[in-house]
């Protein structure tokens, strides 16, 4: 069988509309292995942050490992955080600001696998409670890393930004600008 014909077939059985493997990139171990583990890591981003948007923190934490030198780039912007910061109270009020979180739905735009690393762009859909605000459509367009450490694959890196439908030009600048026209606070304080 083909390796884009088992792509697909390994697409349809996680539940997934696209799955692409980078062609020629340096592996160990057989092109059945680094499917296998893309497939995995493609299904465990997607119970984790369905997990997420249901608020349910528990099952988010034990889905998903960060590496010591993880960072966030957050869809409301600012500054990147890190690992560190990622305290257990700062978990528990990530669960609070996240609620009721419909069916997820995840669309692999792109993978690439290398021997100790995987990035996945993908697009998430959600309709979700989010801050406080009332339950709405939130789609994030999202790039994931991970990077194997031992036997095990962390989370190295997220950046997920909402311009799924895209924007003006003037709209674009206007952010780039930081003229938001208003500052966006949360229970858990300024974004």
């Amino acid at each position: 069988m083909s390796t884009s014909r088992r792509n697909i077939l390994v697409a349809a059985s996680t539940g997934l509309a696209a799955f692409k493997i980078a062609s020629g990139t340096a592996y160990a171990g057989s092109n059945s292995d680094r499917e296998t583990t893309v497939a995995e890591l493609i299904q465990r981003s997607a119970d984790s942050n369905a997990a997420l948007m249901r608020g349910d923190i528990d099952t988010y934490r034990t889905s998903i490992a960060y590496t010591d030198d993880f960072t966030l780039m957050s869809p409301f912007g600012g500054t990147p955080s890190r690992g560190s910061e990622y305290t257990p109270e700062r978990m528990e009020a990530m669960g609070r600001f996240f609620k009721n979180g419909g069916v997820f739905k995840q669309e692999v735009v792109q993978s690439y696998a290398s021997a100790d690393m995987v990035v996945l762009a993908i697009v998430e859909r959600q309709n979700v409670e989010v801050g406080g605000l009332p339950a709405q459509e939130w789609p994030l367009r999202v790039t994931l890393v991970y990077r194997r450490e031992g036997s095990e694959w962390r989370l190295a890196h997220r950046h997920a930004d909402p311009l799924v439908r895209g924007i003006s030009l003037e709209q674009a600048a206007a952010l780039a600008r930081g003229d938001t026209g208003r500052t966006l606070t949360t229970p858990t304080g300024q974004l």
